[in-house]
């Protein structure tokens, strides 16, 4: 596995690069100290599995630079990792490509988590985020009484229920997107909420325990 780290501050990269050698089958880590550099190393290895990117670093132009990233290097999956924790960068970060977005005060272990679970193909949205959005932990399935049961107590909200629907219809997140009226980086955002909640890391999984908890009828 090939991954590349693109971040500004040499420290941080060898912190970084510590906790990634901790990755199942890590082959080579490239680094980059600003931006340029990054689409440099990705031009030169379009095999990586994996990129690492800060958003404000020399070159780069926050946001947007990972929009453009995404567009030249689509089969590249990114993850942010910064130290803003605003919910408007997430989102739109998030809208523009990445896979991933992981706060710099995060842990080892959370960090692993979170890059495992993108090299698994899944998308990882920060606690954070899903705190703003109103998504809160809940108790285990098997704890909870089926006939109580409400969107109120997972911490799902009307959207996310109404994506719910449509994952259940077996809709993509295209067709999600224009069915709700929203971008297909939200609807992506939506459904990465759905499956933590849920505690699930596939479409077929997310509609099998709504269908068990009463969120959704039988299909």
């Amino acid at each position: 596995m090939k991954i590349l780290l693109v971040d500004d501050h040499s420290l941080f990269r060898e912190g970084m690069r510590y906790v990634l050698q901790q990755l199942p089958d890590v082959g080579e880590i490239f680094e980059a100290g600003n931006y340029p550099d990054g689409l440099k190393q990705a031009e030169l290895h379009p095999e990586l599995d994996l990129a690492l990117m800060d958003l404000n670093m020399p070159g780069s132009e926050g946001a947007i630079s990972i929009k453009f990233f995404h567009q030249r290097f689509p089969h590249i999956p990114v993850v942010v990792v910064s130290g803003e924790d605003g919910r408007d960068k997430m989102e739109k970060v998030m809208s523009y490509g990445a896979m991933g977005f992981v706060c710099k005060s995060a842990t080892a272990p959370v960090m692993l988590s979170a890059l495992n679970l993108v090299l698994a193909g899944g998308v990882y949205v920060p606690p954070q985020m899903l705190e703003q959005q109103g998504v809160l932990e809940s108790s285990p399935p098997e704890r909870m009484d089926k006939r109580s049961l409400n969107t109120n107590e997972y911490g799902l909200t009307p959207r996310q229920m109404q994506v719910l629907g449509h994952l259940a219809e077996g809709l993509s997140n295209k067709q999600i997107a224009r069915a709700v009226d929203l971008a297909e980086g939200t609807v992506k955002i939506h459904v990465a909420a759905v499956y933590q909640v849920l505690r699930v890391n596939s479409r077929m999984e997310a509609v099998r325990v709504a269908e068990q908890l009463g969120l959704i009828g039988a299909v």
